[in-house]
């Protein structure tokens, strides 16, 4: 499990294909990872991914078609910046919003532009995941916790402090930029009590409050 709360930012060194699938070497820098082992979950722009090999610059790992099939790994090059986090221990500081590293899609920016000191960006949103986005809720953009401004009628508005820019490959988005995108799992699990499977919900009325024992003592 992680949190949205990057640690550094990597860089891709290698990538290979490999009979589908493909592998990354990541050139880590600024950060410790003489605690990573072999087998421990490392964030990579949000994805979560198992370290195959260590060395001096880095770590290894690989990608399954799933999960190129879900993110923008698929289309990431050498040299390409990439936001780092080491999965949470039980004993760390609990800061961010749960986030598994199971990437739902991808999204683009569609606006950006500076607000004061902050920078805004309009991130479009496929539909089937828009109905798990909430305004001030928590959505992950490539591997970062970020709060939800405002809804749009593509995806959702965002607010970038100086900080999270700096200390992350935000800084460099641009329109057209792909990011990958997980919903609030809190969401996903909600609906999925209240409907008994992952399809959307028809609506709230009062009979489905009173199904859902909402209401009581009436009548």
């Amino acid at each position: 499990m992680f949190t949205g709360i990057v640690e550094t930012v990597a860089e891709i060194q290698a990538v290979a294909d490999k009979g589908g699938d493909k592998a990354l070497a990541i050139r880590v820098d600024g950060l410790d990872l003489s605690g990573v082992k072999l087998g421990d979950s490392i964030a990579v722009n949000g994805v979560c991914l198992t370290v195959t090999h260590l060395d001096n610059s880095g770590f290894h790992a690989d990608i399954s078609r799933e999960t190129l099939s879900l993110s923008s790994l698929a289309s990431v090059k050498a040299g390409a910046p990439v936001n780092i986090e080491r999965a949470l221990l039980a004993s760390g500081r609990f800061d961010g919003h749960i986030v598994s590293g199971h990437i739902d899609g991808t999204g683009t920016i569609t606006e950006r532009y500076d607000d004061a000191r902050s920078i805004r960006l309009n991130v479009s949103v496929p539909e089937p995941l828009r109905r798990y986005t909430a305004h001030k809720g928590s959505i992950c953009i490539d591997g970062v916790s970020l709060t939800i401004n405002a809804l749009s009628s593509e995806g959702v508005e965002l607010n970038i402090i100086p900080h999270s820019a700096a200390q992350t490959i935000i800084a460099g988005y641009r329109p057209g930029t792909v990011v990958n995108l997980e919903v609030d799992i809190i969401a996903r699990y909600l609906e999925r009590l209240l409907t008994g499977s992952g399809a959307k919900p028809d609506g709230i009325s009062e009979a489905f409050l009173a199904e859902h024992g909402f209401l009581r003592g009436r009548g």
